[in-house]
């Protein structure tokens, strides 16, 4: 999509990102500044890269690009507990040690092994607003779903995982959209949760992930209660965004186009899976992930400096025109569609990429199975984050 006027380029007020990703800001930025300098207030700025194979180029390079300090682009965002770090702001070797401790509940054949309980869940979930004249699609549906299976996988009760996820929410809300202490509170609030799980797991191990975290160990070292907490936490809030802001914000983009809504209706089992894939290249729900250059380099024809900070948006490289074939298009049986919405590759390849994707497909399957005439209902409210792209509300009728 070819852009001449200029927008006005911000991609850290949560006003961009009102309505989803600010397309028109991302299309001007990969045609004429794909590496693009963004002021940030109070810190340094950062580079801002839009396009699909600077993305991956970035992404898939830890050793010019890296994860520490963190993968926020504001400096002190609270990820790390003294010289704890949680694993998502490691770098390999050390990230791929706290990597393997919980891989095997991940791997393909957990999924799998998953998809019977996971199906049964989205049954329960849709089966509780059918009837109903209005329900939400996030709080009721959509936000139901990561929380009940990352509850049932940390041997937490069902509803704890719930409350949990709505703290993730403040964590990711944008400055001034929340009290200026809420983020940090929200933070706190989930330490002391894990606290109280890390104690109740010494005491009471079972076959659940939170003991599989309690009694593993990295290097021939133990975990401690701090790593713990730091685990506990990315896997509540990670365990959430995906699924949560894609299938809300999936059904809001059918909503929008009722021919290919009608296409998936007509035949369900044969184009669920690519629509899958298209649904998360089009929403990217992960709005961005930051880097730290390590040593002087250049990207996209800009000269980046060690230290600078430089960050991967995923929604514009899933838009890229250059990459994807109509890319403002949404094609429910594209193929292949190697979007980056889950990282792209890389050694921070999302690792519950592939239990969000049987999440996701349950739960559209049974939104189109047991409510075959859903529609909106009133007007979707957006995430005030811009860092997490979804809906926060999505009032639909069955």
């Amino acid at each position: 999509m070819a852009t001449t006027s200029v927008p006005s380029i911000d991609l850290l007020s949560a006003a961009s990102f009102r309505g989803g990703h600010p397309e028109a800001q991302y299309a001007w930025l990969r045609e004429h500044d794909p590496v693009h300098w963004h002021d940030e207030p109070g810190g340094r700025g950062f580079w801002a890269v839009t396009r699909y194979e600077d993305v991956r180029a970035v992404g898939r390079d830890a050793a010019t690009f890296s994860s520490e300090p963190t993968i926020m682009i504001p400096d002190g965002d609270g990820l790390e507990v003294g010289d704890h770090k949680m694993m998502l702001t490691m770098d390999p070797p050390r990230h791929g040690a706290y990597r393997r401790t919980i891989v095997s509940s991940f791997i393909p054949r957990a999924a799998r092994a998953m998809r019977p309980r996971i199906e049964a869940i989205a049954g329960e979930i849709v089966q509780g607003v059918v009837g109903r004249e209005t329900f939400d699609l996030v709080e009721d549906v959509a936000g139901l779903m990561p929380s009940y299976v990352i509850a049932d996988m940390l041997g937490i009760p069902r509803p704890d995982g719930v409350a949990l996820y709505e703290l993730t929410e403040t964590i990711h809300a944008a400055p001034g959209s929340v009290p200026p202490d809420a983020a940090a509170e929200a933070v706190r609030a989930m330490f002391e949760y894990a606290s109280g799980v890390w104690a109740d797991k010494c005491a009471h191990p079972g076959p659940d992930l939170a003991t599989t975290l309690v009694q593993a160990e990295v290097d021939g070292a133990p975990l401690d209660e701090i790593d713990f907490e730091l685990f506990f936490l990315l896997l509540v809030d990670a365990g959430g965004d995906t699924t949560r802001n894609l299938v809300a914000g999936g059904m809001d983009a059918l909503f929008d186009d009722p021919d290919e809504l009608a296409r998936l209706r007509a035949d369900v089992d044969g184009l669920l899976p690519t629509a899958v894939e298209e649904l998360l290249r089009w929403v990217s729900p992960v709005v961005y992930m930051r880097r730290t250059a390590t040593r002087p380099t250049e990207l996209g024809g800009r000269a980046i400096a060690a230290g600078d900070k430089v960050v991967m948006y995923y929604g514009a490289a899933n838009r890229d025109p250059a990459h994807f074939a109509e890319a403002d298009r949404l094609d429910l049986g594209r193929a292949p569609n190697d979007h980056v919405a889950f990282g792209g590759g890389g050694p921070h390849f999302c690792l519950g990429a592939h239990i969000a994707r049987v999440e996701i497909e349950a739960l559209l399957r049974e939104l189109l199975d047991r409510l075959p005439g859903v529609h909106r209902a009133g007007p979707t409210e957006w995430l005030a984050s811009s860092f997490i792209s979804g809906p926060a509300h999505l009032p639909a009728r069955g």
